[in-house]
């Protein structure tokens, strides 16, 4: 419902895609790090199968099952990524960018799932030990090892300002370190014939893959639900929006995550002087945009009347 009052200026400031990737991933390179990680750990889940119906090896076919989930993780944030490109529609107003918040979700919860099966089976294995497949299966291990982390390093520069390659990276990050596991749990496992290594090896990397993890899920979390993106701080938006000439006070200021790259703001700015309505509104979209790397603005200028009787200012929120 729009502030009653005629004289409103409204800025919806272009969508800068550019700040969405700048110092990460440009979508080509995106697009070439997805194709290269999808193919390489099919592959991997293909050499596994065939392995693991070789040596009689239930735990190299189960394994395979679980990075063919990972296949599956890496192509829900590929696919998140490239409708997020898509152009907005009558309908879609917004495009589809969104769908890379849900893909981070998504993720974190296949990363937390899995974990749960694996600490589960690592829990049963203590109580009833089983043989490990030997150096089959330690080979197949290492060429995993190598595999997840050329395709986990793929990522590494646009994992700290994209929670949906953050989930792709930590996806293949994780296995790459469970095959670790697998390596030096086999290695001491036929050195000293103690099979119950394997799952508390097991056991203690996956606790670490769950602390990593659980991070990536409440931010993905927080971006479903709208809240203040991390590392963007509400109050130093409102006080460096009042100290722009001309503007008494800022009201109605919402921050949130357009997608997992691109922040969007509305925000009410009262400007008394008409004069100055003009140069306030381009001084706060240059500030949104060059200060605070804001992807999407919405500002509306109310002259000081009208900032009083605004029907969208509750009185507990700026």
């Amino acid at each position: 419902m729009p502030c009653d009052h005629p004289d409103h200026d409204q800025d919806h400031h272009g969508h800068g895609h550019s700040h969405g990737h700048a110092h990460g991933l440009s979508p080509d390179q995106l697009d070439w790090a997805m194709a290269v990680g999808v193919s390489l750990n099919a592959v991997f889940v293909g050499v596994e199968v065939a392995c693991g119906f070789w040596a009689g090896s239930l735990a190299l076919v189960a394994d395979a099952g679980h990075n063919a989930g990972d296949v599956v993780g890496l192509l829900l944030a590929w696919g998140a990524s490239r409708l997020a490109r898509r152009p907005p529609t009558r309908r879609y107003t917004w495009g589809f960018r969104r769908t890379t918040i849900y893909a981070a979700l998504g993720n974190a919860v296949l990363l937390l799932t899995a974990c749960g099966a694996i600490l589960w089976e690592a829990w049963h294995r203590l109580q009833s030990p089983e043989p490990v497949a030997g150096p089959m299966m330690i080979a197949v291990a290492a060429l995993g090892v190598l595999i997840n982390t050329l395709t986990a390093m793929l990522f590494m520069r646009g994992r700290d300002r994209d929670a949906n390659v953050r989930g792709a990276f930590l996806h293949m990050a994780a296995d790459a370190v469970v095959s670790v596991g697998v390596v030096v749990a086999g290695i001491a496992i036929m050195l000293t014939g103690r099979t119950w290594i394997d799952p508390a090896v097991s056991i203690a990397i996956t606790v670490a893959i769950v602390a990593g993890t659980w991070d990536l899920f409440r931010e993905s979390v927080d971006l479903a639900l709208d809240a203040v993106p991390r590392g963007v701080d509400p109050d130093s938006i409102a006080a460096a929006l009042t100290a722009i000439p001309g503007v008494v006070e800022v009201h109605d200021l919402h921050v949130w995550g357009a997608s997992t790259s691109e922040i969007a703001v509305t925000v009410h700015l009262v400007v008394p002087e008409t004069a100055a309505h003009a140069t306030a509104l381009a001084a706060a979209t240059n500030l949104l945009r060059d200060r605070f790397r804001i992807a999407h603005t919405t500002i509306q200028i109310e002259r000081e009347d009208a900032s009083q009787s605004c029907l969208q200012r509750p009185a507990d929120v700026l």
